[in-house]
């Protein structure tokens, strides 16, 4: 069964998936050979009892277009979670989580997916672009973000802060390092 990588960025109003919200998630689905075969967004009402982080918030401020785009079309989580689940069990491959950091966007959506889906069709594993760089590059760690990496991994296409143009963006140039670490 082919590899699906499933380039997911994710908008929050805090730094922790509980005591903060996911805002907005936009996931776009690639081949190897950087095949956008399909995408996936949702903007999620706030769970009931979370807040927004002051910092996170204060951020916002400066991102007046992408606050209005994660706070239009608002559904419950679990709609969203449920309907996610769905897209990624109808895709023609095993869905494998790739995002930049892992860390921060998989840690929300898993903990999204296991609390209003019951499951995650990833399982407990995700793919970490700046890790996958830092070994590509044969650097550090702190060596290994984007400001660092060669030009021609970059696509010309923009970074919006909206969860679905970013996930497209980053799934451009995980299939370009892909590329490039299969030569």
């Amino acid at each position: 069964m082919q590899e699906i990588y499933i380039s997911t960025d994710v908008e929050s109003d805090g730094p922790i998936p509980g005591p903060y919200s996911m805002l907005s998630f936009g996931s776009a689905a690639y081949t190897a050979d950087k095949n956008l075969i399909g995408t996936f967004t949702a903007n999620l009402e706030t769970l009931p009892d979370a807040s927004a982080d002051p910092t996170t918030a204060t951020w916002w401020l400066t991102q007046p277009e992408a606050w209005a785009a994660c706070r239009s079309n608002l559904e419950s989580p679990q709609a969203a979670m449920t309907r996610y689940v769905t897209w990624l069990k109808s895709l023609p491959g095993k869905p494998i989580f790739v995002a930049f950091p892992a860390g921060f966007d998989f840690m929300f959506v898993y903990w999204y997916l296991i609390r209003f889906a019951g499951e995650s069709p990833f399982s407990f594993s995700a793919l970490d672009m700046k890790s996958f760089a830092m070994a590509l590059m044969k650097s550090d760690f702190k060596k290994s973000a984007k400001k660092y990496m060669p030009k021609t991994w970059f696509d010309d296409l923009p970074h919006t802060h909206i969860a679905l143009d970013d996930a497209i963006e980053q799934g451009a140039l995980f299939c370009n390092m892909l590329k490039e670490n299969r030569k």
